[in-house]
C-alpha cells in the first residue's frame, strides 16, 4: 500500500474515533499530523481489542497477534495502519517499543486486574497512556539534551489524561465489571462502586462525591507536572499537546464540580468549547 493512502486511512480513524485528540492533532504540520495519526490508529486498534466482546482468551490471542505485528511491522504491506506507522517511524524517532507497554496494560484490562493502591494504578496509567505520551514525543521532537526530562513530563501528562478517563467512565466501567480506582481509596471513603439492579450506585452520594473529588485532585497534580512539557516543544507541537490536555483538564474540572452527575452519565465537553480550547492553545495560552 502507498504510504500516503495509508496515512489518509489513519487520519480518517482519528476523525471518526478520536473526538478529543483530533482537536490537537489537526494543529500539527502535515508530516507530524500524519505520523501522530498513525500512532493513534494503532493504539486505537489495541484498545478496541481490549474492549471487544470476544472471550478473554480470544482477546488475549488478538493482543499477542498485535504485538507480533508491531515487532514485524515491515512485513504487512497491505495493512494501512502498519504501513503508515512503519513509514512514520522511519521519519521520526518514535519509540515503537512503548506500544508493548500499551499492550501490557490492555492485557491487564482483559484479565480484570484490580489496583490495590494509587501506585499500582499509576503504573497501569503509565502503561496505557504514558506510553502514548512518549510515542507522541518521538513525533514532536525535542532537544536531545532534554529528552529524559521531556519524556518524564510526557509520561506524567499521560497519567493525568488516563485518570481523567477513569473518572469519566466509572459507571461504564462498572457495568463491564471493571473498577480502576485503588481499593485502599475506596475503603478510606467507604465506597464499593457497586451498581444495583436499578442501575444506581449503592454507595452514599456524599461518600461518592468525596471519592471523585479526591481522585480529581490527584489527577490535577499530574497535569501540573505534565504541562511542564510545553516549553520544551516547538510552537505547533506545544499547541497540539495543550489542546489535548486542555480539553481533558476542563473535563476533569467539570467532573470535580459535579461528581454525582458525572457518575450518572458520561460527561463530555460541547464541540464549541473544545474549539475554544484548541484556538487558545494555538495562540499559546497554557490550559
Amino acid at each position: 500500500m502507498d504510504p500516503q493512502a495509508a496515512y489518509e486511512h489513519c487520519e480518517r480513524v482519528v476523525r471518526s474515533r478520536a473526538r478529543n485528540f483530533a482537536y490537537g492533532i489537526r494543529l500539527l504540520p502535515t508530516t507530524k499530523r500524519q505520523a501522530l495519526s498513525a500512532v493513534y490508529a494503532f493504539a486505537r486498534r489495541v484498545d478496541d481489542i481490549g474492549d471487544g466482546s470476544e472471550t478473554r482468551g480470544e482477546r488475549l490471542t488478538q493482543l499477542a497477534a498485535a504485538r507480533e505485528e508491531l515487532h514485524r511491522i515491515d512485513e504487512h504491506p497491505e495493512d494501512p495502519v502498519l504501513v503508515a506507522l512503519a513509514d512514520a517511524a522511519r521519519q521520526h524517532p518514535i519509540p515503537l517499543a512503548a506500544f508493548d507497554e500499551l499492550i501490557d496494560g490492555c492485557e491487564a484490562d482483559v484479565r480484570g486486574t484490580d489496583y490495590a493502591t494509587a501506585d499500582q494504578l499509576t503504573f497501569y496509567c503509565r502503561c496505557v497512556a504514558g506510553s502514548i505520551g512518549r510515542l507522541s514525543l518521538g513525533v514532536y521532537g525535542v532537544d536531545p539534551a532534554r529528552q529524559k526530562e521531556a519524556s518524564g513530563y510526557a509520561d506524567s501528562l499521560g497519567v493525568a489524561l488516563q485518570l481523567t478517563n477513569i473518572l469519566r467512565d466509572i459507571r461504564e466501567d462498572g457495568l463491564m465489571g471493571r473498577v480502576y480506582l485503588p481499593a485502599d481509596e475506596l475503603v478510606r471513603h467507604g465506597c464499593t462502586l457497586k451498581i444495583d439492579e436499578h442501575g444506581r450506585f449503592v454507595d452514599d452520594d456524599a461518600d461518592l462525591a468525596a471519592l471523585v473529588r479526591d481522585q480529581a485532585a490527584r489527577a490535577r497534580a499530574w497535569y501540573d507536572e505534565g504541562l511542564r512539557l510545553l516549553p520544551l516543544l516547538d510552537r505547533r507541537s506545544a499547541a497540539c499537546t495543550a489542546a489535548m490536555a486542555g480539553i481533558y483538564r476542563r473535563l476533569l474540572i467539570r467532573i470535580a464540580e459535579q461528581p454525582i452527575s458525572a457518575l450518572n452519565a458520561r460527561m463530555s465537553l460541547p464541540a464549541w468549547e473544545k474549539g475554544v480550547v484548541a484556538a487558545r492553545a494555538l495562540a499559546g495560552v497554557t490550559p
